[in-house]
C-alpha cells in the first residue's frame, strides 16, 4: 500500500504516471470514483491500466462490464499488446437467451428484477472474490435497468457503502449518454475525473482531462492534455513554474564568435531566455545553431524543436556554413525533434521539453513561436503557457532561444503575429537593409536583463565558413528602416 508523504493517506497508483502527479499520488483507497467522458475518450483504456496497476502489486481486481462484452475488452488489451492476466472480469450485458420469448417477464416491470439481479451478481462477486479494486463499466447501463432517478441514486448510494465496507477502490465509468445527465453521481463519489475530446476544424482531435473534485486533496487543478498511444493512456500535466524553483548558477554561454560575444556582452546568461526576432531568410535559426553548435564543444547538451523547418534541412545548411551540428547530433549530446502542431498538443509539446531539461539539456530552442503559435487552439493562451514554460526553464537554469519571424522584409510595414519581446530577457533583432543595389543583413541587440551589452548595429553575413558579424555600422542612419543613409566617411562594409 502506497501513502504519499504530504498527507499519509493511503493511495492505489492510477498506471498512469502523468494523472498520479495530478492526483498528488493516485486514487484515495476505500472509495468511490466517477470517471466521466464521451464515447472514445479512453475511460475503458484507463480502467484497464488502473486494474493491471493493482494486479502488479498482487492485489485482487475485478472488472464489471455492463455494455461490453469479455471479448471486446480483451481486443482493447491486444491493440495495447496487454496481458489481463490477473484482473477477473464479470460480463454482465444480457445473454441471447433474455431474447427468447419464453424469457421475457411479463408480472414485474423489468427494473424491478433486472436491476436486483444484476446487483445480486456484482455483491457475490465482491463477497468471493474480496478484491481491492473494481471498475464498473458503465453506469449509464445501471441507470436505464433503476428506472427511475431516486432508485438509481439509492442504489448507487447501497452499492458505494457494500464496497467500501469491503476495503474496495472502485472506478465508476459514465459514458454520459443520457439526455439528462445530472450531477447526482458527482455528488456521491469522493472524486470525480473528466476526458474530454476536442475536434478542432484541422488536425486530429486532441483530448484533455480535468479533476472536477477529489474530496480531502489539494490535486492540480486546470486542463491537462492526454493522448491515447499504443501502450495505453498518457497523460501531460500542466506545467506549473513555482514547482521547480532551485538555486541555479547564472553562468554565460558563448557563441564563440568573437564579434557576436562583445555585442552581446559576452553571450547568453544560463536560466534566460533570448528572442531572435526579424525576417524570414536573416538568418535566425542558424544564428541559433551557433550556439547550440559552441555548447556542444563544451560537453554541454542541447535540444531543438522545430515547427517550421526539418531537421536535415537545418544539418544540411549548417554543414554548409562549416557549423558541424551533424557529428553532436550523432553522438546525442544535440537532439533535434521536429513538429507537427496539427499533431502534437501543447501539453505533449511542454512535456518534451520538460524530458529534455530532465536529459541534462543546457540550451532549448523553439524555431519558432510562429509554429508555437499554431499548434495552439486559441491564440490567447500562447502567452500564458509560454510564460509558465520561461520560468520554469529559467528555474532549472537553462537557457532559451525563441525564434520569433517577422511579417515583411524592410521598413515599418514589418510585424510579427506574437510580441514575446517583453518576455524575453534578451532580444536579438535581425534587419535586412539595402545598399549598394544589395539586399544586406544587420544585426542589433536591443535587451538584455542580464548584464550589459553594446548598442551598436552590425552587418551579420553567412558565409562558407560560418557567421560573419562585422563592426558597428557607425556611417549609416536609418539601418533598422532597410533604407540607410550614408552620413560620410569610408564606409565599413565589404
Amino acid at each position: 500500500m502506497k501513502k504519499n508523504a504530504a498527507n499519509a493517506r493511503p493511495v492505489a497508483p492510477s498506471g498512469v504516471a502523468g494523472l498520479d502527479d495530478i492526483l498528488i499520488g493516485g486514487f484515495t483507497r476505500n472509495r468511490l470514483f466517477l470517471i466521466e467522458g464521451v464515447p472514445g475518450a479512453g475511460k475503458t483504456t484507463l480502467a484497464l491500466q488502473f486494474l493491471m496497476a493493482g494486479a502488479r502489486l498482487g492485489e485482487t481486481v475485478l472488472y464489471v462490464t455492463l455494455s461490453e462484452t469479455e471479448e471486446e475488452l480483451r481486443s482493447v488489451a491486444v491493440s495495447h499488446d496487454w496481458s489481463l492476466e490477473g484482473i477477473t472480469t464479470r460480463e454482465l450485458s444480457p445473454s441471447e437467451a433474455e431474447l427468447e420469448p419464453d424469457e421475457q417477464n411479463t408480472m414485474f416491470h423489468p427494473s424491478e428484477v433486472e436491476l436486483a439481479a444484476t446487483t445480486a451478481r456484482v455483491l457475490n462477486d465482491v463477497d468471493r472474490l474480496k478484491p481491492s479494486r473494481v471498475v464498473f463499466d458503465s453506469l449509464s447501463e445501471l441507470r436505464l435497468l433503476a428506472g427511475s432517478a431516486l432508485r438509481y441514486r439509492r442504489q448507487i448510494l447501497a452499492l458505494k457503502q457494500f464496497l467500501a465496507n469491503r476495503q474496495c477502490t472502485v472506478l465508476l465509468l459514465d459514458d454520459m449518454t443520457a439526455t439528462d445527465h445530472d450531477l447526482q453521481m458527482r455528488s456521491i463519489a469522493h472524486g470525480v475525473v473528466l476526458l474530454e475530446q476536442i475536434h478542432p476544424e484541422y488536425g486530429s482531435q486532441r483530448r484533455r482531462l480535468s479533476v472536477i473534485k477529489y474530496r480531502g486533496v489539494h490535486f492540480r487543478g486546470g486542463y491537462h492534455d492526454y493522448a491515447i498511444q499504443k501502450g495505453g493512456i498518457e497523460v501531460f500535466p500542466r506545467l506549473v513554474a513555482a514547482e521547480h524553483r532551485q538555486a541555479s548558477r547564472r553562468g554565460r554561454l558563448a557563441s564563440d564568435v568573437v564579434a557576436l560575444d562583445k555585442l552581446l556582452g559576452g553571450g547568453i546568461e544560463e536560466g534566460t531566455s533570448t528572442l531572435l526576432v526579424g525576417a524570414a531568410g536573416t538568418g535566425k535559426s542558424t544564428l541559433a545553431a551557433t550556439f547550440v553548435a559552441a555548447a556542444a564543444k563544451r560537453g554541454q547538451k542541447s535540444a531543438m524543436f522545430l515547427f517550421d523547418e526539418s531537421p536535415q534541412t537545418l544539418l544540411t545548411r549548417c554543414e554548409e556554413l562549416n557549423i558541424g551540428l551533424s557529428a553532436f547530433v550523432d553522438s546525442d549530446v544535440v537532439t533535434l525533434q521536429q513538429i507537427d502542431p496539427a499533431e502534437l498538443t501543447p501539453g505533449e509539446f511542454i512535456h518534451g521539453i520538460r524530458q529534455a531539461v530532465a536529459a541534462g539539456a543546457r540550451i532549448i530552442v523553439i524555431d519558432s513561436l510562429n509554429g508555437y503559435l499554431n499548434a495552439m487552439p486559441e491564440e490567447r493562451f500562447l502567452t500564458i503557457q509560454l510564460h509558465e514554460l520561461l520560468m520554469y526553464l529559467g528555474h532549472r537554469g537553462v537557457a532559451t532561444i525563441l525564434i520569433g519571424a517577422h511579417q515583411g522584409l524592410i521598413g515599418s510595414q514589418m510585424h510579427t503575429p506574437v510580441d514575446a519581446s517583453y518576455l524575453a530577457d534578451a532580444v536579438v533583432l535581425l534587419r535586412y537593409f539595402e545598399m549598394r543595389g544589395e539586399v544586406r543583413q544587420a544585426l542589433s541587440v536591443v535587451k538584455k536583463r542580464a548584464g550589459n551589452h553594446e548598442r551598436t548595429i552590425r552587418e551579420f553575413r553567412l558565409e562558407s565558413d560560418g557567421i560573419y558579424v562585422g563592426e558597428a555600422l557607425r556611417e549609416f542612419r536609418g539601418i533598422l528602416t532597410g533604407v540607410p543613409v550614408h552620413e560620410g566617411g569610408d564606409p565599413k562594409l565589404s
